[in-house]
């Protein structure tokens, strides 16, 4: 890009795992400073989680290397005195700091919000959390599928009668991450006008909350659970998976001029305007019918007949694409949204980009991602840190160099 969005923003990313560090990329994507503090020795937990990316000596988690490019490593012992001195210091660098400690962690080890921004009043501070701070659950750890569970998410995912599905992709700790960005980015917007900083607040309980927000006010209005959907929508019909004659294809019919030009090109004609079918509500009251006709004329022809006809109609329908299919679909590789890139340890890898066109243009990879401790010494020394001093606190095993192997800790 000609010109990144937040060029000379400086970040503490004091995270781990999936939803700060996400939140951190992306804020580095767009031109910021990320220094990424890691434990000593094994780091980030994610670098040990399979599949891994293993090249001569260099080991690495494909989820670590998912969600912490354009980072700086730097591997400190936050349990020592000379570790936070030196996030003290990182803390007045800094524009803003993301953490995502486990409840009480932030505070024993002394590196909570109101300790950082003693350092630094105009430090914009993220706290990550499971449960939030407000409630009798604060305490409570969480993960992703955990709130899938508690919120009731579990209970509406999976086909009619069948056991609870989580949803894969962890969309509830992605999701945190990125409501983290929007209030890192307000706050920035807020110290503009009042030259102070402030405290972010996230969790995967709002996050899983709010994404149930009309699922919850459809139960308030109707006063019973809904029954699992499998692929289809409780208030939309026809709107889920159909076989066709070889292979299954999602038919998404969202309002009632869909439905009429589906009619007459899968030869329903007769029902199009029949009570029971003419609305869209009609059809989803008669969601046992409505299927079952839906059914019976698309497994008259193949998918991909069907796909180019319902494309020509306008009528919003797609294949079944697995994971391969998609990545290599030639809008996915024109899209910009994957890339390739060499890492200088790790080989060739692909990546997903920020999902944002800024003036045009992706955002670009200006680190790859940093392999464990691979920039203590760097970051000391621009922190002020004189050699003598980075080879005290190396001695002490307050941070530790970078290693030889992406998850290996030095000999």
């Amino acid at each position: 890009m000609s010109a990144l969005p937040l060029p000379g923003l400086r970040v503490l990313d004091l995270s781990k795992v999936l939803a700060g560090p996400l939140c951190a990329q992306y804020l580095g994507d767009m031109g910021a400073d990320v220094i990424k503090v890691e434990t000593p020795g094994q780091g980030d937990e994610t670098r040990h989680w399979p599949p891994f990316r293993e090249a001569g000596q260099d080991r690495t988690g494909a989820v670590f290397i998912s969600a912490n490019r354009n980072k700086r490593s730097l591997a400190l012992d936050l349990n020592s005195e000379q570790g936070r001195g030196v996030v003290y210091r990182l803390a007045k660098w800094a524009d803003i700091a993301i953490a995502s400690f486990g409840p009480g962690v932030a505070e024993r080890l002394g590196v909570d919000a109101a300790t950082l921004r003693t350092c630094n009043p105009r430090l914009i501070c993220c706290d990550i959390s499971g449960f939030g701070s407000v409630g009798p659950m604060r305490n409570g750890k969480g993960y992703d599928v955990i709130l899938q569970s508690f919120t009731g998410m579990l209970s509406i995912t999976g086909e009619r009668n069948g056991p609870p599905v989580r949803s894969p992709f962890s969309p509830v700790d992605q999701a945190t991450g990125l409501h983290a960005l929007i209030g890192i980015l307000a706050a920035l917007y807020r110290r503009e006008r009042t030259g102070q900083g402030g405290i972010v607040e996230a969790s995967l309980f709002d996050t899983a909350t709010g994404f149930l927000g009309y699922f919850l006010q459809s139960f308030w209005e109707r006063g019973t659970e809904p029954e699992k959907p499998g692929s289809g929508h409780e208030s939309l019909c026809p709107y889920q998976v159909f076989d066709t004659a070889d292979k299954p294809l999602i038919l998404g019919v969202a309002n009632d001029s869909l439905w009429k030009r589906f009619c007459v090109l899968a030869g329903l004609n007769h029902v199009a305007d029949d009570p029971s079918y003419r609305t869209n509500a009609d059809r989803v009251l008669h969601r046992e019918n409505t299927v079952a006709l839906v059914s019976a004329a698309l497994a008259t022809r193949p998918r991909d007949v069907w796909l180019r006809e319902l494309d020509q109609a306008g009528i919003p329908s797609s294949p079944l694409h697995t994971l391969g299919e998609f990545s290599e679909h030639p809008h996915t590789r024109a899209s910009g949204m994957t890339f390739d890139y060499v890492h200088p340890a790790l080989g060739t890898l692909r990546g997903v980009a920020q999902p944002l066109r800024f003036d045009g243009e992706r955002t670009a990879l200006r680190r790859p991602p940093p392999l464990h401790g691979e920039h203590s010494e760097e970051i000391l020394a621009e922190l002020g840190y004189s050699r003598d001093e980075i080879e005290t606190l190396e001695h002490s095993g307050a941070i530790t160099p970078h290693s030889t192997g992406g998850i290996r800790s030095r000999p």
